[in-house]
């Protein structure tokens, strides 16, 4: 008996690394997420290169990239991605299904340096590794999805005081950066044009969670659509997400693919994680050494975002090094390039 009950007790001790199969579901569809949008943005920056020989720019306010095939081969390929994601978020937790998105980025920066040449040097690598081995180290402690049994559950979250406050902050910070800031720096700060993107991306992401769960329930014989906040749901979704292409687009025209997927990706994983946190709780489940964990994941994540960035930028003052010191140097330069 008591050689029973120890082993009894050590079978238990693995139970916090357990995952669900509905986070395994998630997990599953938010990895083809990230291949088809990492994707999507190095096949929208050919369309946008091209546009920008035939028309105005979409830094500068043109639409000469819808008559590019190649931008509607990314946003096709796009939005089989976010079809994947929206599925994901129905079965899993956000602080699950966002970070996974750093694989996004790493697929990403690589098709960038091999396709549009865009460098990603040794350091861009062990950015590269360091999102892979903060990624799993989330999916081993993420959250167990909540059992919602109704469309009605979700609206009653994101009507509380807390959820409500978040909301009206967004917006008020989306209006100033639109129609203050986007004016003045857009040009010459990419925050300005990401802000938008990470900050409505937030409150995308609680819609399309809320509408995820809604038709999940509706296919499983419990139909959520006879119910209006399922609707306001989906127009929130529609309105965000145009907006979001719209200052994504112009934050690819005017400044570099590896420098925008790495940035925009984490401000856009923290302002969903804060309202995913806000909004559905999802740590009152978990104990102190799980959430830390996550942070720690979250940590590895940023740190390498933050190497892709640095990267970057030491690639193009390694450029620049030989035109300052002779004119005469930049044709070899350039052939070289």
């Amino acid at each position: 008996m008591i050689s029973g009950e120890s082993k009894g007790a050590k079978y238990d001790l693995p139970q916090p690394t357990k995952i669900s199969t509905d986070n395994v579901h998630g997990l599953v569809l938010a990895l083809s997420s990230s291949i088809f949008i990492g994707s999507s943005f190095i096949v929208k920056k050919k369309g946008l290169n091209k546009a920008r020989n035939t028309g105005i720019r979409a830094g500068s306010g043109g639409y000469s990239y819808l008559y590019q095939p190649w931008w509607w081969a990314g946003m096709i390929t796009m939005i089989v991605g976010e079809i994947a994601n929206f599925a994901a978020y129905a079965y899993a937790p956000a602080i699950l299904v966002t970070p996974l998105g750093a694989l996004s980025i790493i697929f990403s920066a690589v098709l960038a340096h091999l396709i549009l040449e865009e460098k990603l040097h040794i350091f861009g690598v062990l950015g590269c590794v360091l999102c892979v081995v903060g990624s799993t180290s989330i999916v081993l402690h993420a959250p167990q999805e909540k059992d919602i049994k109704s469309v009605k559950e979700v609206w009653y979250l994101a009507t509380e005081p807390g959820f409500i406050v978040y909301t009206c902050i967004v917006l008020i910070l989306v209006f100033v950066l639109i129609f203050r800031l986007v004016p003045r720096y857009g040009e010459s700060n990419m925050i300005i044009y990401v802000g938008i993107c990470s900050l409505m991306g937030s409150l995308t992401v609680m819609s399309v969670k809320a509408l995820g769960i809604a038709l999940k329930l509706t296919f499983s014989g419990m139909n959520q659509f006879i119910y209006f906040q399922t609707w306001f749901f989906t127009v929130v979704v529609i309105v965000c997400c145009l907006l979001q292409i719209n200052y994504l687009n112009k934050a690819l025209d005017t400044f570099n693919t590896a420098v925008i997927s790495p940035v925009y990706y984490v401000m856009f994983t923290s302002l969903t994680i804060i309202a995913s946190m806000i909004m559905f709780k999802d740590w009152d489940s978990q104990n102190a050494s799980q959430i830390v964990t996550e942070l720690c994941g979250f940590v590895t994540i940023f740190s390498g975002t933050f190497l892709l960035h640095k990267t970057k930028d030491m690639g193009n003052d390694e450029s620049q090094r030989p035109t300052i010191l002779e004119d005469s140097t930049q044709t070899p330069n350039s052939n070289s390039e």
